[in-house]
């Protein structure tokens, strides 16, 4: 061999050496980007009440009311890695079974869902149990996990708002965002009795295709092979990957009906995304594809048709 080709070796293993510690180092810049957004969680967490009461004034009195009787109240509960998991939760304002599980978005956290309690609360009379996501709101945790491992988490707070509500309740889980995908992700496993039906607002048909469109607007990237390092980074550090975080695949295994609500300007999460899931949901099902509605918006811009059609949808699966 040449010096000449001894040199050229050189160069590539120096080449490709580089290339892969830059990859490592931009899949290891992306994942901490993505799941670990500390300091603006905790800005949306202290600003959660007055923020919600800003876009929903309504709230006010009634949340007011709930503290005051002493009705909305705090329960915990250990996590699979031994991290506390907070949730809020209030019984009905008359006894009944019909319970509501109402699970947050990205970076979002119980107190922001609190519209969707109203709605349950106050306008349908159900209880209602709110949990914070592993490392939102008042829970501990090491990353944002976008629903996937959050399902078993999910799985557990129902049973504990079932035991809560008297042991023999009928429930709907209802998710907003990354808590829609929480949710349809569940919806897959096997369920308790006591689950009748569900409702997601604007999910993301899997966690990779969600990363890929935001890779591509926000860093105008492709998937290879930032998305990729990300990925083995995240199955590595955290337990799970990007692929198999799919709501789709959990969706066509839901036997229970659900409800599809998805605003047709949302960019966020693409209204395409809906129509995926939508087909391959087997069963009982209905779509709202809600006009002019940006993200996670629907309820904000259709409060009386968003309440009118979730009544409707959840009082043909509970007595």
């Amino acid at each position: 061999m040449t010096a000449r080709n001894k040199r050229q070796i050189g160069y590539a293993i120096s080449f490709v050496t580089i290339l892969a510690a830059l990859t490592a180092a931009g899949g290891s810049y992306l994942l901490s980007y993505a799941l670990r957004p500390e300091a603006f969680i905790r800005e949306r967490t202290a600003s959660a009440r007055e923020s919600m009461l800003r876009q929903y004034p309504f709230l006010g009195p009634w949340i007011d009311s709930l503290e005051q009787h002493g009705a909305l109240r705090d329960t915990v509960i250990r996590g699979q890695e031994g991290e506390r998991l907070h949730a809020v939760y209030a019984p009905a304002p008359n006894p009944t079974s019909h319970t509501a599980v109402i699970v947050h978005g990205y970076t979002d956290c119980a107190e922001r869902m609190l519209m969707i309690g109203y709605l349950y609360h106050h306008d349908l009379g159900f209880n209602i149990l709110l949990p914070d996501l592993h490392y939102h709101g008042k829970s501990e945790g090491r990353a944002i996990r976008m629903g996937w491992l959050d399902r078993l988490d999910v799985l557990r707070w129902m049973e504990i708002a079932n035991g809560i509500f008297g042991g023999d309740t009928q429930m709907v889980i209802h998710g907003i965002s990354m808590g829609a995908a929480t949710t349809m992700m569940l919806s897959g496993e096997p369920q308790r009795p006591y689950v009748k039906c569900f409702v997601e607002d604007c999910g993301y048909t899997s966690v990779r295709d969600q990363f890929a469109k935001e890779l591509k607007e926000r860093f105008s990237l492709p998937t290879f092979p930032l998305l990729d390092a990300a990925d083995l980074l995240c199955r590595m550090k955290y337990g799970w990957g990007f692929r198999e975080a799919s709501a789709l695949k959990q969706v066509a295994r839901c036997e229970l009906p659900m409800l599809f609500i998805h605003g047709d300007a949302d960019d966020f999460v693409p209204t395409e995304m809906v129509y995926a899931l939508y087909d391959a949901k087997p069963g009982d099902k209905e779509l709202w594809v809600v006009p002019g509605a940006g993200h996670a918006a629907s309820y904000l811009d259709q409060r009386e048709a968003y309440t009118r059609l979730v009544s409707d949808f959840v009082d043909k699966y509970m007595h």
